[in-house]
């Protein structure tokens, strides 16, 4: 498990040859440092990183570089009750329900319509 804490020190005292990024695992930035470290370049980006893992709060380091701490995401599944004795009300109110759905961005545009198709033929 990386550590904020020791990420913040690596930037500020090896900073400039990159030692923080071989240590949260993005050796390719890692190597660019070592390769333009005589330019003081990676001097400055170091000081940018050190004084942003200061600022960072932990959750956001461990989400961001112990992400295998975290499960990930599962999609979000959208099921709409259908009822075979609908009247036009109903599906009014299902229609507009479906709608606000797919603006929200929870329904793509193609599950939008094949529920309104089957809710239509339905009823």
């Amino acid at each position: 498990m990386k550590n904020k804490t020791t990420a913040a020190l690596l930037a500020f005292f090896l900073g400039g040859f990159g030692a923080q990024f071989f240590y949260l695992g993005k050796a390719g930035r890692g190597v660019l440092c070592l390769l333009f470290f005589w330019t003081f370049i990676p001097a400055i980006i170091a000081i940018i990183d050190f004084i942003r893992f200061l600022v960072m709060s932990e959750d956001e380091f461990n989400r961001k570089y112990n992400s295998h701490l975290y499960p990930a995401h599962s999609p979000v599944v959208v099921q709409v009750n259908q009822t075979s004795n609908v009247s036009s009300v109903d599906v009014l109110g299902e229609l507009e329900k479906l709608h606000r759905l797919k603006e929200s961005g929870v329904l793509t545009e193609e599950e939008f319509s094949q529920r309104k198709e089957r809710m239509l033929l339905s009823n």
